[in-house]
């Protein structure tokens, strides 16, 4: 596709596609091979090999994510806990300090508290939201503020200005996970974030049958990601990268129909006698709507929300529900619930759910794209029976 600037959902279609394409193909074919013959190349950095991330289905997803992101470079790999270990194993090294998000993703927090840990990178969590509580002045030697879009599974929202600012202020490398908003509603690389990282199983897929990771910025960083992964060994395989590539071509019209039911979702849970909360920054209720409203395109397909009944009447209701599935994952065509505590958050204690505000009645429910009119039915026979 030519430089020329194009809308969002143009690219989608048409970004890091190979013009004229391949044999004639319209669809990107799929390079199912592990290594390439090049007689004249010697340099082992140039070398074509799938491990490499390098295979034509990776390249196209590399440029087509960055185009998404608004970035320099992407980078795709096995997994999102794989681009978040190699972008953290790779950035921070030992007696390095990591300032984090408070209510994060669990598989996050397992690796910043036991496993960066092992290697001497200590962290101290932060209210992402308040600014005037992180620390001034900064721990020595902290090298990175990492913070998610909309926080898994509360949908708190950070001070994205404030965390740019603090970040260039003290020299900081900034980073989000922006998995739960994806790029069709918030992109953080245009705010001065330098990294973006995605679970691209999510929404960037959107059809629930693949496990891959996305990491866009500027090519600096990401070549530095890159060489890593090389050794980490943690590539994506090609035919994950076609249906990646597939998948995002509809990201747009996804998500425009599961920001829309979800809120109407959002709107019927709230203030229902059966619950004690509900997080959805589409809700004008929420502390941090304004900020997402400024920002955002549309407000995500997630809504969570808490029984007052508590961890029984959470799991009945579960139970209970006919179309919405009881699985983990979230952002593909079915709507799925699961239970943070004993799902999303597992890998931690009874006391840092506490602190992190999950609690034993909350459920995270993830819009799919069916009606909404049937969701909110679904939601409403089990509610009553609960």
């Amino acid at each position: 596709m030519s430089q020329q600037a194009h809308d969002f959902e143009t690219q989608l279609i048409h970004a890091g596609e190979p013009r004229p394409g391949i044999l004639g193909s319209v669809a990107m074919p799929i390079f199912q091979t592990s290594t390439f013959e090049d007689p004249h190349e010697h340099d082992y950095n140039a070398i074509r090999y799938t491990r490499l991330s390098n295979n034509p289905n990776q390249l196209a997803l590399h440029d087509k994510l960055a185009a998404l992101a608004g970035a320099e470079a992407a980078l795709v790999s096995a997994s999102g806990m794989a681009t978040i270990s190699n972008l953290l194993l790779s950035l921070l090294s030992p007696g390095d300090h990591l300032l984090m998000q408070n209510c994060v993703y669990g598989g996050t927090h397992t690796l910043i508290t036991h496993e960066l840990a092992r290697f001497g990178i200590t962290h101290q969590f932060i209210d992402a939201g308040d600014p005037a509580s992180w620390p001034q002045p900064i721990p020595p030697k902290t090298r990175m503020i990492y913070v998610e879009s909309m926080s898994n599974p509360l949908l708190e929202i950070p001070d994205f200005e404030a965390v740019v600012a603090y970040a260039r202020k003290h020299g900081l490398l900034s980073v989000i996970d922006n998995t739960f908003a994806s790029p069709y509603n918030f992109q953080p690389i245009p705010l001065g974030f330098d990294l973006e990282v995605h679970s691209a199983t999510k929404y960037l897929n959107g059809h629930s049958d693949v496990i891959a990771g996305a990491c866009m910025g500027s090519a600096r960083l990401i070549e530095t990601l890159l060489h890593k992964q090389n050794h980490f060994g943690g590539s994506l395989d090609p035919h994950a990268a076609f249906l990646l590539l597939r998948g995002l071509k509809t990201l747009a019209v996804r998500l425009t129909h599961q920001n829309a039911t979800a809120l109407e979702v959002a709107g019927y849970l709230d203030g229902h006698p059966a619950l004690a909360s509900v997080n959805y920054p589409g809700l004008e209720h929420h502390p941090r709507h304004r900020m997402a409203a400024r920002h955002f395109r549309g407000f995500g397909g997630i809504v969570s929300f808490e029984l007052k009944a508590g961890s029984d009447a959470a799991r009945r209701l579960i139970d209970l529900l006919d179309l919405i599935l009881f699985a983990p994952s979230l952002g593909g065509t079915e709507s799925l619930i699961v239970k943070p505590a004993t799902v999303v958050q597992s890998g931690l204690d009874a006391a840092e759910r506490n602190a992190a505000g999950v609690g034993e009645g909350l459920l995270r429910f993830s819009t799919g794209l069916e009606s909404s009119a049937d969701l909110i039915a679904d939601l409403k026979q089990a509610l009553e029976k609960i």
